[in-house]
Order: structure tokens, then C-alpha cells, then sequence
């Protein structure tokens, strides 16, 4: 009579998974997790913990399906509850990727940053909108490397800072539009300080209808001093805001401008044939 071969029952197999773990108290913990939900739930886009975990269960070894003992996670974390244990490690474990995947997730973040630069810089030679492919080709010509365990919003300003620094590459960051409302009294003051204090301040237009109005650009780094001021000169009575991050000029070069009247020219003499015919 053949015997049945079953797992012992401290052993769970689990499969397609992604293993966070955990050094404790000289303690090797590991839980199981749904590849790509870490760092969604790390950054807060996941909130629900079954999304994330493939099962509640602490493992001191998840490959071989080991649980952990409940004497070891009461002296590395203080609870016998799994599911804080879980929380614990989601938070401060690292999480084990293998070359292919980490490479995947190397591209992908160098993508979002490119992403978040172009959508904050110009060229500087025609003050238009730059690709996410130049900002792409610009990293890699400042070699520039991403690091995994910074936000991807922290290297955009990062490379930002470094595009504006190298003279040879025609990207640099696009200037903010801002409208500034205050009392109509306080309006003379308000301009003469802000074009004294802020150095890339420039005026486009100016209201004073109801109340003071002004719309200008300025460099994204003054924002605060501009805001600072105009709190000051209206006491406390104005406000700043936004009404673009980057500055583009859309409007079409020459060449392009050239072409489309060109079109234009032809459709017309076009037509006036057709009526000439007819």
C-alpha cells in the first residue's frame, strides 16, 4: 500500500511572488506580496493590505513555505498578531527583486522622471516645449542613473537642476505665470518691489478695474519670495496664483508659420478656380 506524500503543515507553497524581508532581533523574516503592489502601497496608492499580501502569514523562509514561529515574532516585534508583523516589515523590509525585474523598474522610473522634466522645462532656444525622448537623450548624456529608493519627483528636480548647470544642452526650467490680486492702493508698491526683489520677474499685464491685478512670469524658485511679498505689501489681504507651471510659447516658428499660410494661400486659389470654372 502506497503512502501519501503531503506537505508538512508549517510549510505553505506559494507562487509568482515577491518576497519582502526583514533582519529582526537576529531574525530572518520574509512575507509574501503581489509583484509591482509594494511600491504601490508604499507610495499610498494601494491602501487595502489583501491587495498587497498573497497571504497574512509571517515566513522566516518563503521560498521553502517555513512559517515563522510565534515565540520569534513576539520577541522581534513585540505582537504575536501576523498581521501587524506583516505592516512592519511592509514598511521598513526590503524588498527582493531579481536583475530582469530590476532593470524593468530602473526603465520605467527613468521614463516617469522624463515625464515630470519635460513637463516643467523648455527649450531654451526656442522657448517650446521639449520630448520626453530629448529628456531621455539629455539624461543619458549628463549620466544621469536612477536610484531606486528616492522618488522619482526628487530626481526630476535633480536633473532639472543639473540640464540648467550644463551649457551645452538647450534644456533649462520654463518660467512660472503667476496673477497677483491685491487693494488697489497697494498696487504701486506691490509692482516696484517685486520687479526691485525678484530677478526674473517680468510683467505681462496689469488691472486695476475693481482691484489690483497683475499677471506676471517669474523663475519657479521665487515663488515663495513673490508670495512673501505680496502677503507684506497688502497685509495679508492679496494672493498668488498659479496660472501656469511652465511658460511654453506656442506660438509656430517661422518656417511652420511660413508653411500654413502657404497651405492657406493654395486652398484659397484653389477654390477661387473652382468658382471661375463654374
Amino acid at each position: 500500500m502506497s503512502k501519501k506524500i503531503t506537505t508538512p503543515v508549517n510549510q505553505i507553497r506559494l507562487t509568482n511572488v515577491a518576497i519582502v524581508r526583514l533582519k529582526r532581533c537576529g531574525i530572518r523574516f520574509e512575507i509574501a506580496t503581489y509583484p509591482n503592489k509594494v511600491s504601490e502601497w508604499r507610495k499610498g496608492d494601494e491602501t487595502d493590505l489583501d491587495e498587497v499580501l498573497q497571504i497574512n502569514r509571517v515566513f522566516s523562509n518563503v521560498s521553502k513555505g517555513v512559517v515563522a514561529r510565534t515565540e520569534d515574532l513576539k520577541k522581534a516585534f513585540g505582537t504575536g498578531d501576523e498581521e501587524k508583523a506583516c505592516i512592519m516589515i511592509l514598511k521598513k523590509g526590503e524588498l527582493q527583486v531579481g536583475s530582469k525585474e530590476r532593470g524593468h523598474h530602473a526603465q520605467q522610473a527613468a521614463r516617469d522622471i522624463a515625464t515630470i522634466v519635460a513637463g516643467k522645462c523648455v527649450n531654451s532656444l526656442t522657448e517650446k516645449a521639449v520630448t520626453v525622448g530629448m529628456v531621455e537623450r539629455a539624461m543619458k548624456d549628463i549620466h544621469f542613473s536612477v536610484k531606486p529608493n528616492v522618488s522619482t519627483k526628487k530626481q526630476a528636480l535633480k536633473v532639472i537642476k543639473l540640464l540648467d548647470e550644463d551649457p551645452t544642452l538647450p534644456i533649462r526650467r520654463g518660467l512660472m505665470r503667476l496673477q497677483v490680486q491685491g487693494p488697489k492702493g497697494a498696487g504701486r508698491k506691490l509692482l516696484a518691489t517685486l520687479e526691485d526683489s525678484i530677478d526674473s520677474f517680468t510683467m505681462e499685464s496689469q488691472d486695476y478695474s475693481d482691484f489690483y491685478e497683475l499677471v506676471c512670469t517669474v523663475d519657479p524658485g521665487e515663488y515663495r519670495a513673490v508670495d512673501e511679498i505680496v502677503s507684506k505689501c497688502t497685509r495679508k489681504k492679496g494672493r498668488v496664483d498659479v496660472l501656469s507651471v511652465c511658460v511654453i510659447d506656442s506660438q509656430p516658428s517661422a518656417p511652420a508659420a511660413a508653411a500654413a499660410t502657404g497651405s492657406v494661400d493654395s486652398a484659397a486659389a484653389a477654390t477661387a478656380a473652382a468658382d471661375e470654372s463654374a
